[in-house]
């Protein structure tokens, strides 16, 4: 069987805090304890930092290197275990650069407590080193099975702010090796940030007119691992937008997900290039354990309920997503009126779609009953159908800039990151920043790095191979609808 993945990912806030801690002005080692939420994806655990606990007086020695006692250990572990949460020892290694594998002593120290932490929080120990030299954190994960303690390296530590910064375990994601297909991209912005970004996994959501575009544009641009998760097939309809598809797809109802991964192998530069196919929906409990994979995400679908599956695991589970859509106004005579671009990245320390205005709960709750599959409910209510009016030249545009975006996340030209959410107007060409807050009352930013803790958006359904999760909604909508006729027919009774 293939042992699961584990990575660590924090926010920016919280990486700071830590890092004022463990890098001391004397240059001493030091080390505190912090807690962890899990994230349990289809194949990838995730701990979630969070709550750092720095110690009380007495709680550790600092003495060149740093030892902790079992006092300020059983102390986290009691508020952890109270949280649901698991316990984190950090240290630091001040004249350290890079991924630091773990000395005799330092795995000592945290073997020690790995069986207490087990037992009285039920989750296991994770240890984290950060290098003073060029702040490179890594990580590992220890497990206390019986009398045997072992513990089993992370792939990788993401930070995520306005930039998103991976410390990478060369060891087992090996820095990839620059093709002479990629000369031109990597002469843009160099080898270093090439192979950070090319090691990303990077998962695109809806294989439609923008997402179809935006899977070749990462295979082309040397992405090693590139994804695409979408359970529609293509049809006639869709031509006009889906520049892969052919007469034939749209004949034999090939799914987008064939035609992504087609088209993705082609353009390709990566030495060793590997595609995920996912015919899922995000709204059911297996797509979304399978988002929680990857690294970055591109949301590239219309529908409400998906839109909010997405919006929720950017804050619970640290991964940033590149939302964008366009909506296209028209007069009664049928003229174009405009066209508006809104692009934006969701994540901490950003409005999240619905603070930004690009989510109604209102719509999401109409999707999740179905009734968006309904013709007669579309025709009674007079609801705008979502994605109904798309351009394959205007979704171009959609495309460019959430590209863009990524770029800005992971490469951050002049280290400016990412610069917040973005309207372009078709009318009057004009490109403007979108001044957003998050309100007080948002819950998806009061759920970062809640992790597996989050409030249950997606429900449990067997995914369909083609389009049955439509079929799905259109059920649940038509039962509760009945329940709803039942409830008032008896109320009258």
């Amino acid at each position: 069987m293939t042992p699961r993945r584990f990575s660590v990912a924090m926010t920016k806030a919280f990486d700071e805090t830590l890092t004022r801690h463990l890098i001391r002005s004397d240059g001493q080692e030091d080390l505190c304890l912090a807690m962890y939420a899990p994230s349990t994806g289809a194949e990838r655990d995730t701990a979630l930092l969070r709550d750092a606990c720095l110690p009380l007086e007495g709680e550790r020695k600092v003495h060149g290197n740093a030892s902790v006692t079992g006092r300020y250990v059983l102390r986290v572990a009691r508020q952890a275990r109270n949280l649901g949460l698991g316990v984190v020892i950090l240290h630091s290694h001040p004249g350290g650069r890079g991924w630091q594998e773990l000395s005799d002593l330092d795995a000592d120290a945290e073997a020690s407590y790995a069986q207490l932490v087990e037992q009285v929080t039920g989750q296991p120990l994770v240890g984290i080193t950060l290098a003073g030299k060029d702040h490179t954190w890594s990580a590992r994960r220890w497990s206390a099975a019986g009398s045997a303690v072992d513990h089993v390296d992370a792939e990788s530590v993401r930070v995520l702010g306005a930039r998103l910064e991976v410390s990478w375990n060369d060891r087992l994601v090996p820095v990839p090796a620059p093709m002479p297909s990629q000369l031109r991209t990597v002469s843009a912005w160099g080898e270093r940030p090439q192979a950070d970004m090319a090691r990303l996994r990077v998962l695109v959501v809806g294989a439609g007119s923008v997402g179809m575009d935006v899977a070749i544009r990462l295979a082309a641009t040397g992405i090693e691992k590139v994804a695409v998760i979408d359970f529609d097939v293509v049809k006639e309809v869709n031509r006009d937008r889906l520049v892969a598809a052919t007469r034939r797809d749209a004949r034999l109802r090939v799914p987008k997900a064939d035609v992504a991964e087609r088209a993705c192998r082609s353009a390709a530069t990566a030495a060793s290039f590997e595609f995920g196919r996912h015919q899922l929906d995000v709204t059911s409990t297996r797509g979304q354990s399978t988002v929680l994979d990857y690294d970055v995400i591109f949301s590239c679908v219309d529908r409400p309920w998906p839109r909010a599956v997405l919006n929720q695991i950017a804050y619970t589970d640290l991964i940033p997503v590149i939302d964008g859509g366009i909506g296209i106004d028209t007069f009664e005579t049928g003229q174009m009126r405009n066209a508006t671009v809104r692009t934006h990245i969701v994540r901490p320390g950003r409005p999240c779609l619905q603070c930004n205005g690009q989510l109604d709960p209102a719509q999401v709750a109409r999707d999740r009953l179905g009734l968006f599959d309904d013709p007669t409910y579309i025709e009674r209510s007079g609801q705008p159908v979502p994605g109904k009016q798309n351009v394959a030249m205007l979704s171009a545009s959609v495309m460019a800039s959430q590209l863009a975006l990524f770029v800005s996340l992971v490469v951050a030209p002049s280290k400016f990151g990412e610069p917040g959410p973005l309207r372009f107007s078709l009318t009057t060409h004009r490109l403007e920043h979108v001044q957003t807050t998050t309100s007080p009352a948002c819950v998806y930013e009061k759920l970062v790095a809640h992790g597996d803790q989050r409030i249950p958006l997606a429900q449990t359904v067997a995914d369909a191979p083609t389009n049955g999760s439509i079929a799905v909604r259109a059920v649940v909508g038509l039962v509760a609808r009945y329940v709803v006729a039942l409830i008032r027919w008896t109320s009258r009774r």
